[in-house]
């Protein structure tokens, strides 16, 4: 099926990519399916790009690649909702916000996508009583992926 975007303009795209997010997504409520689009050659960055509304992406990415140690405790609602039964179909992504110069981009981390990649359910989780905000800087002292 084609779809249009933000950053591709037309684009064909499968059935079976496509991600549900029974609740939307916060501040986009009424969106629910989504397509995850390569930006990059290494896949590092994607777009979350809504089925629906070409002018509603987000730009998203694995946040281990960036906080190694990042980590946090998934509850009960979300592992039912998405039908999570092994923790390694669940995929991480962090929403950034892109900024000019690229080093001052950020990424949330205080309310990752959960992704289940067995059935492409996903949801974004609001962590409460974390340390982690909204904002932490992808690069630090000059390096990146």
């Amino acid at each position: 099926m084609n779809i249009h975007t933000k950053f591709f303009g037309e684009v064909d795209i499968k059935e079976e990519s496509i991600i549900e997010f029974p609740n939307g997504l916060p501040g986009f409520e009424q969106e629910t399916r989504f397509v995850l689009l390569d930006i990059d050659e290494q896949s590092t960055y994607h777009s979350l790009q809504s089925v629906e509304e070409a002018e509603i992406a987000l730009i998203v990415t694995n946040p281990y690649l960036f906080f190694r140690d990042y980590e946090f405790i998934l509850d009960d609602n979300t592992v039912n909702l998405l039908d999570i039964q092994n923790s390694e179909d669940v995929v991480i992504l962090s929403v950034l916000t892109l900024k000019d110069p690229f080093k001052d981009t950020t990424a949330n981390l205080q309310a990752p996508i959960v992704l289940n990649s067995k059935n492409n359910k996903a949801k974004q989780v609001i962590l409460k009583d974390t340390e982690y905000e909204t904002k932490h800087h992808i690069i630090s002292n000059g390096k990146g992926v």
